[in-house]
């Protein structure tokens, strides 16, 4: 028997007879991939998601929010350009219901959620996922920078090359199921090798900015947003020390992050940092810097790639642009313990802690959950 002869997405199909959904939100990384599909034979029909409705900013060219107005006209107009299928799919209500509201719900108990990866988790890699299969498309793609490798038959997950891009901490809560079946062609590149791609295609989006982290969020003024659906969650309340004493006031505990320094508006001969959120009494307990360290971290909803028992060079990453952190992580049921060999800051429920092997091929995902607590 001859050699099996594998296409560039791993399956043993010529390009022509494999059909791919191309998950395209508008912008030149999505964009880049439908065209790389299109360019190496495959059968694409690109789908945009319309997420939410933003009103009249979606209008202005200098918007830079990703899955509204603007970004679906530059989507569709790529698909025309490309000659490829292109669909459009009304998933606002589901958006409202899993991100938006997760996110609101999440503030006000204290905590500083990340929509990007209740998104990818949800409309995304479990609605979208799910309409690929209804298609019977034979592989999902998207513009993520991650790598996928498949390792003695089993997909894996790892850091991108371009460690600037990487988006792997986001895609901590993949399934093994939904990894079998996504592709991502940009893990092997860098952001520059994906504009070169764009601009030699001719496509649209080329040099188009790169759209915020949280697209629902004009500005980054998540008060703006809490206060739009829930505006009964700013009530007033204490500021507190360490050993509980009123040093002020506060106007709602949504207006405050752990590690936050500015905004306090506490006097001292030092400056004070938010250390805890107490949602429960409505209060912001507040400290020197030197109080922010955390050694130990809860996590509950865990997602596991493998077994843990062989497992050895562990880090941990508790914020998408933070360092890997030397850990040992004592896994319990759906519930882990993680032991930091030296402490960080900033460190906040609601956030995720994510889980890495180096090994020989690079940054391995081996899972991660959700930041309940922390102690020090």
């Amino acid at each position: 028997m001859g050699k099996i002869q594998f296409n560039t997405i791993g399956l043993e199909k010529k390009p022509k007879d494999c059909h791919v959904v191309v998950a395209m939100s508008g912008g030149v990384d999505s964009s880049t991939v439908a065209g790389m599909m299109k360019q190496e034979g495959y059968n694409v029909t690109g789908i945009t998601l319309k997420l939410y409705d933003d009103g009249k900013t979606s209008s202005s060219r200098n918007n830079r929010q990703c899955c509204a107005g603007q970004d679906i006209m530059d989507a569709k107009r790529v698909s025309e350009k490309l000659n490829i299928n292109h669909k459009i799919l009304y998933y606002q209500n589901k958006f409202k219901k899993d991100v938006i509201d997760n996110f609101v719900d999440g503030y006000i108990k204290g905590e500083t959620p990340i929509p990007c990866v209740q998104c990818n988790q949800t409309v995304k890699f479990r609605d979208l996922y799910s309409y690929a299969k209804e298609l019977k498309a034979d592989a999902l793609i998207t513009g993520h920078y991650v790598d996928r490798l498949k390792i003695n038959g089993k997909a894996f997950m790892y850091r991108a090359k371009d460690l600037q891009r990487d988006q792997s901490y986001f895609l901590f809560n993949t399934t093994q199921e939904q990894l079998n079946f996504l592709r991502f062609p940009l893990g092997k590149l860098t952001k520059k090798e994906t504009r070169k791609i764009a601009t030699k295609l001719d496509l649209n989006v080329a040099n188009k900015p790169d759209s915020q982290d949280i697209c629902f969020v004009p500005n980054g003024d998540y008060a703006a947003v809490i206060k739009k659906f829930k505006p009964s969650s700013f009530k007033k309340g204490d500021i507190v020390d360490t050993e509980g004493n009123k040093v002020g006031e506060h106007e709602g505990i949504i207006n405050f992050t752990i590690g936050q320094r500015k905004g306090i508006k506490v006097a001292g001969e030092e400056a004070f940092y938010v250390l805890k959120i107490n949602a429960q009494k409505n209060q912001i307990i507040i400290g020197p810097k030197q109080a922010l360290g955390v050694d130990k971290i809860f996590l509950k909803e865990l997602n596991l790639f493998q077994d843990f028992s062989k497992c050895s060079n562990i880090f941990v990453k508790v914020r998408s642009t933070g360092k890997f952190l030397k850990a040992k992580i004592n896994i319990q049921s759906q519930n882990a313990t993680v032991d930091l060999e030296s402490s960080e800051t900033g460190v906040s429920p609601g956030q995720a802690c994510v889980f890495y092997q180096k090994d020989k091929l690079g940054d391995k995902v081996l899972g991660g959950g959700w930041i309940s607590s922390t102690s020090n």
